[in-house]
Order: C-alpha cells, then sequence, then structure tokens
C-alpha cells in the first residue's frame, strides 16, 4: 500500500513542486486547492505521470478547500480519510501574500486579519487535526508518520512594505517547534522548511527587483531557487533520511541565511 500525503495549497507554485516530488517517490497524493480547479486538475494528471516515469503507479486525488475556514479544514482531513483512509504525510503548504503591499504605517487591519487566518490559524489548526488522527493510527503501527510546515524567509526577514507577512510568517515558525515537542511521543516527526526567492506567481511581481538584488550578491548561490528545490527537501524527510530528527528547520534559500564579512 502507497503511502498517502496530504499537501495544501498544492495546485502551483512551491506545492505542485513538492507534488511532483513525492510522486515520484510513490505516494499517493491529495491535492488542496482553494480556488484554481483547472491548475489542481493538472498537477494531478502531471504526478501521475511523473510517478508512471519513475516507474511508479499512484492515485492523485484534488479536494478544494479554504485552509482559514474551519469547516474546510474539517472537511479536508474527511475527504482524505474517505479516499485513502490514512494520513503519513502532511505538508502545511497554502498561504497568500498581501493584496496589496503598503507600508506598516499604512497597512489595515483587514489585510491582517486575512493573513493570520490564513497563513497562521490555517496550518495550526489543520495540523491539530491531522495530528489527532496521525496519533490514532500510530497506536496500530506501520511507518512514521510526519509534518511539514513551508514557512518563508520573511519569518525572521523585515520587510517594512508587507509587515503583516513578515508577523505570520513568524508566528508559523512556532507551529514546528510546538508539535515537534507534543508529538514525538507518538512517534511522528515534525519539520519546517524555509524557502528564500522561489520564481512562482507570487514572486513575479517583484522578479525585476531580485533579479538585480541576486546579481549583486544577496545570496551566495547565485539564482533563484525553483518550486522542485523544495519539493526535493520535502521528499528527504518523506523518505525518513532524517530519522534522529523533529522540530528542524530546513533552509531552502541559496544561502540567504548565512551571515558574512
Amino acid at each position: 500500500m502507497n503511502p498517502v500525503a496530504l499537501i495544501t495549497g498544492a495546485s502551483r507554485g512551491i506545492g505542485r513542486g513538492i507534488a511532483l516530488e513525492l510522486a515520484k517517490l510513490n505516494y499517493d497524493l491529495v491535492i488542496n486547492y482553494a480556488s484554481n480547479v483547472s491548475a489542481a486538475r493538472e498537477t494531478a494528471a502531471d504526478c501521475v505521470s511523473a510517478a508512471r516515469a519513475a516507474g511508479k503507479s499512484i492515485r492523485v486525488e484534488i479536494c478544494q478547500a479554504d485552509i482559514g475556514s474551519g469547516a474546510e479544514r474539517r472537511k479536508l482531513i474527511e475527504f482524505t480519510k474517505g479516499e485513502f483512509a490514512r494520513l503519513d504525510l502532511l505538508v502545511n503548504n497554502a498561504g497568500v501574500a498581501p493584496e496589496v503591499r503598503a507600508d506598516i504605517l499604512e497597512a489595515s487591519e483587514e489585510s491582517f486579519d486575512r493573513l493570520i487566518r490564513i497563513n497562521v490559524k490555517g496550518p495550526y489548526f489543520l495540523t491539530q487535526l491531522a495530528a489527532r488522527w496521525m496519533i490514532e493510527q500510530h497506536k496500530l503501527g506501520g511507518r512514521p508518520r510526519k509534518i511539514v510546515t513551508i514557512s518563508s524567509v520573511s519569518a525572521y526577514t523585515a520587510s517594512v512594505n508587507r509587515g503583516d507577512y513578515c508577523i505570520a510568517k513568524a508566528a508559523l515558525s512556532m507551529l514546528t517547534p510546538l508539535y515537534a515537542a507534543r508529538l514525538a511521543q507518538h512517534g511522528i516527526s515534525v519539520y519546517e522548511i524555509r524557502p528564500g526567492l522561489i520564481r512562482t506567481d507570487m514572486t513575479g511581481p517583484v522578479r525585476a527587483k531580485y533579479d538585480k538584488l541576486i546579481d549583486e550578491g544577496l545570496t551566495p548561490i547565485k539564482r533563484w531557487g525553483k518550486p522542485e528545490d523544495v519539493g526535493k527537501a520535502v521528499a528527504a524527510i518523506a523518505q525518513n533520511l532524517l530519522p534522529f530528527s523533529t522540530g528542524e528547520v530546513i533552509n531552502v534559500d541559496g544561502g540567504f541565511h548565512l551571515r558574512t564579512l
């Protein structure tokens, strides 16, 4: 029986990159999406093709759910239970950027509340639901189960024209040590992956700005990150290649986090 992964926000960008890498490892997948059903279907089909090319056979299902909604978080878990009856890996990837980049002296409470609801409250309580189910499964034995949260270098990097995003990502980073400490006794390992500049739709509007900064040495590895770079980090965890680690932060940022003189 194939292991099962639930990936939130997996129709495009980083989530899609993660899904494709897990497909190659023979994971059955739940592809969660918020609104773009055509992109979700395309990702699902591409995952089946990627698995086939790797000599694997997988099943992929898509499920619409806004993780900022409690009812829809529950729907997503119930969907996974109904379709696969197991969950080996949860990847908290879904997240949003501010609709308007605004100086922190002008930014609105509405934008702040939206980012906290989707980027923090959503994964926090989805992890709670998934963890309860994983604990039940752990009692029956089987492979180690894992939870991975995709955060951002914005968790510790000040961007004064999107303070709400930075605050949300900083808060999200606490999810991993909290759940890692609570779930280790149940054989569930928890990790944070912290991407840097990844070429996706979300970073499209600032591409020219960061092209210049990368050329000038912003990151030791002088290129944009790709969704598959993050996917490969998740794949390492999924293969149980870090069996004596939990609560760990894995930087996928081209070395941005380094401080050099």
